[in-house]
Parts: structure tokens; sequence; C-alpha cells
């Protein structure tokens, strides 16, 4: 809503496409929708193509799906639920980086351009206990986006990145274990705000990113 808010034309991608369509009818004619799987090769291709085929051209791309595990000893966790782990938050940022550095770098005349914005989290940067492969996960994304910023400078494309807090969407009750007042109040007294993070907080800070600003 707020890049499509500032001007920008928005393809939301996801797993489950009834949301998709629900989140791209609710934002009115400047997004589309798409069912991808980010973990597939072939599903951010097509992403990658139906963005162009819609738009015209590519100039942000957002590394925003992710998905979590419940508080668990580290080595409790199941190996088919670490390799989601890994395919979700980290193979899915490879997997859109492979598709779309190419054709930033051949943007403008072959003058290159464009941003990327992947989406990590405070986990990656002080873990908390319990959560060890999923703030693991997250530390990957933060050394991703640092030498992919490093290497992609040169050719005019800058790649951020998000350190979110603990935030009021979906994945709040998987990071608490439990969804109950008791656990609400433990994980806000260690957030020096007060407060979780909004989807709002971030969609006006990712728009900042990736804007000319």
């Amino acid at each position: 809503r707020k890049f499509v808010a500032e001007g920008a034309q928005v393809l939301v991608a996801d797993l489950n496409l009834e949301a998709a369509l629900d989140v791209a009818a609710g934002v009115g004619a400047a997004a589309r929708a798409l069912r991808v799987d980010v973990s597939v090769a072939a599903d951010v291709r097509t992403m990658m193509e139906a963005a162009e085929l819609h738009f015209g051209r590519l100039d942000i791309l957002v590394n925003n799906a992710g998905i979590g595990h419940l508080p668990q000893p580290l080595e409790g966790l199941p190996e088919a639920q670490f390799d989601r782990l890994f395919a979700v938050n980290m193979k899915a940022i490879y997997l859109a980086m492979r598709e779309v550095v190419p054709r930033f770098k051949a943007a403008n005349q072959g003058r290159g351009g464009g941003v990327v914005l992947n989406m990590a989290s405070t986990a990656g940067v002080s873990p908390r206990p319990r959560l060890a492969w999923y703030n693991a996960s997250k530390g990957w994304v933060i050394t991703a986006t640092r030498a992919c910023a490093v290497e992609l400078a040169p050719f005019g494309i800058r790649v951020n990145a998000l350190n979110p807090v603990a935030g009021e969407t979906p994945l709040l009750a998987t990071f608490m274990g439990e969804d109950t007042p008791a656990m609400r109040a433990k994980f806000l007294s260690t957030i020096p705000i007060g407060r979780f993070s909004t989807p709002k907080d971030l969609g006006n800070a990712a728009c900042f990113l990736c804007s000319d600003e």
C-alpha cells in the first residue's frame, strides 16, 4: 500500500494466491497478484517475467518472504523443518538475485541501476534463545545483503536490509510459542521502545530505502 501510494506498480507474489489476490484488489489497479513459491527456481523466473510483462521493467525487488520455527532446543528441530527454513529464508533470496541482477545490470542502456531490499531481523543481530536456526537464517540474510551491496555498488545497484523486531504479524505466535498476555509482556520487556513493530513501520522504512531519496 505504501509503495503504491508513492507511485509504484507492485506485483504481489505469494504462495497463497487467494491472499495475494485479496491484497492486490485492496491496493487497486497498480497491483497484480501471482502465485509464487519463492523457493522454486522456475516460479521465481516466472515472477520476474510477469513483472516485466505487466509493468514493462523492473526497478525494485523486495525479498519479503520468510518463515520461522517454534521455540525449541537447537538440536530438536526436525531436518525437514530446517530444509524448509533454508529454502524460504535463504535460498529464495539467492534465486531472486540470480534472476534480477542480470536484468538490473542490463537496464538503462547498460548503466545498471535498481534496488534490492531484504527482510532480515533483529534475530540476526541479537539472537533469542531457542530460535537458533531462525536466528542463523537471518544472520545469513544480513551477511548476504552486505556482500551483494559491495559487489553491486559499481553497477549502481543498491542492496539494503531491514531488521524488524517482533511484530504484529502472523509469525508472532510462532516466535513466542504461544500468544498469551504473559508471553507478550515477556517479549515486550526486551524491546526498548516498548511495543511491537507494525507493517506500517516496515512499509515506511522499506519505501524510503527503495526510493531515490
